[in-house]
């Protein structure tokens, strides 16, 4: 055995019998070692003490910098999300996606009928997931031709006395009434119009196009030719561009312009950016009008040029290119 003493373990000295301990309460500074700080009973925040710079020259801390986690800037204005442009509805789609739109089955079985072989298009065996296919390929499964549902877009110059909803309970006229003779598949429409307004209002079984126009953010030009019951004053004119506070929200417009200031002091034009269907209503409203007529002449790049009131018709190949664009 060895003749060195064990060592032992260091004994902890107390706060009294400690030697780097500073006497004196006075200074309200401990010394530890080779740093020093402030005392626990006495610390406390220093808010007016700048805090120090660091090598890039912006302050350091939870209070010094203006940055968050991840360098995201706390408050002010953040850049809007860039929205992935809408598919052309004549584009290629997955297999799966094809005999799911078909009605056939959801997409994870229509992958399970693509492994097993039972797929052909164009009366090849399809058995690669991801394989893309076009509307108008010939696409068998188990025998049997499928098609997707045709999607059809159709803007309807709506008519007063004809409530704008899909349906009604208590068997009034509706929107469905006026085009029912226009396709075999169940067009919806995209807004819902008051039964007294008029003019255009678009229907289509497209689920993508209509979940964009509807969802919060979507920005839709449209021009409304208003009528009102008194007079308009010029201040609010101004007052709607600039943007109100009401009790449905922030609301502004993008132009608001008398027809004719001299003839027609209760009529006018008003253009605005938004997919709320009640929102140029609820404005007029808080600034105390009584709206007697309400007509959209315009919808995003659709007008009702040469479309008489109570008509409908579809959508060319242009418009509906122009609407994704938009969207």
């Amino acid at each position: 055995m060895s003749d060195r003493p064990r060592s032992r373990k260091p004994q902890r000295t107390g706060r009294a019998s400690n030697p780097n301990r500073r006497s004196g309460a006075s200074s309200g500074e401990e010394k530890r070692g080779f740093g020093s700080r402030k005392s626990l009973s006495d610390a406390k925040l220093d808010r007016s003490a700048p805090s120090r710079p660091n090598k890039g020259g912006k302050p350091s801390g939870k209070g010094g910098s203006k940055f968050g986690p991840g360098g995201r800037r706390h408050g002010g204005p953040q850049r809007p999300k860039r929205r992935t442009p809408l598919k052309d509805a004549d584009a290629p789609l997955r297999l799966n996606k094809f005999i799911a739109n078909a009605g056939v089955c959801v997409r994870r079985e229509a992958d399970l009928l693509i492994t097993a072989g039972a797929v052909t298009v164009n009366g090849q065996v399809v058995t690669a997931l991801g394989t893309r296919v076009h509307p108008t390929d010939e696409v068998v499964v188990e025998g049997q031709r499928i098609k997707p549902e045709k999607k059809h877009y159709i803007v309807l110059n709506k008519p007063k006395n004809f409530l704008g909803t899909a349906g009604d309970k208590q068997g009034r006229r509706t929107v469905m009434d006026l085009i029912k003779n226009a396709t075999r598949e169940v067009v919806l429409p995209i807004d819902k119009m008051e039964r007294m307004d008029t003019g255009l209002v678009l229907f289509t079984n497209d689920p993508e196009l209509a979940d964009r126009m509807r969802a919060h953010g979507t920005k839709i030009r449209q021009l409304y030719h208003v009528t009102l019951r008194q007079p308009v004053k010029h201040e609010h004119l101004a007052a709607m561009v600039e943007g109100i506070e009401t009790d449905h929200g922030y609301i502004k417009v993008s132009s608001a312009e008398l027809i004719d200031g001299g003839k027609r002091p209760k009529e006018i034009g008003v253009e605005l950016h938004s997919n709320r269907p009640k929102a140029l209503a609820m404005l007029l409203e808080h600034l105390g009008y009584a709206v007697e007529r309400l007509d959209r002449t315009i919808l995003g790049p659709i007008t009702k040029k040469d479309l008489p009131r109570g008509h409908w018709r579809a959508l060319d190949r242009e418009e509906l290119n122009l609407l994704r664009m938009s969207l």
